[in-house]
């Protein structure tokens, strides 16, 4: 599975009933309308995902996890996860991962009060 594949997948797995609007995933991704339009071809060739209209706005379209999309994602789930923790957290002593989390601690609560409060 590529790093494209997964990184759509994985979103679409956490969403409620695996649907997703598809202007809602390439903002969750970061990616151009015309790269996730290519990418979601793609894949809905290989039957992982299906383009559904949308009932709120026809100009839209939405994007399901298909049953083979989960068996996918779910299969490749716990390697990913393997190599995540290979390449970067394996290389840190126990002491440096914590240290590693009070720093993105310190980080992300103003990051998050600032969502959720914007100035």
């Amino acid at each position: 599975m590529s790093a494209a594949d997964y990184a759509l997948l994985a979103r679409l797995s956490e969403a409620p009933e695996g649907l997703l609007r598809a202007k809602e995933l390439g903002a969750e991704v970061d990616w151009e309308r015309s790269r996730l339009s290519h990418q979601i071809s793609r894949m809905e060739k290989r039957g992982l995902v299906a383009r559904e209209s949308c009932a709120e706005d026809a100009r839209g379209s939405m994007v399901r996890l298909t049953q083979t999309g989960r068996r996918a994602i779910e299969e490749a789930a716990p390697r990913h996860a393997a190599t995540v923790r290979r390449l970067f957290f394996d290389p840190f002593t126990d002491q440096e991962v914590r240290q590693f989390g009070e720093f993105l601690d310190r980080v992300l609560t103003p990051v998050d009060a600032e969502t959720v409060h914007p100035a």
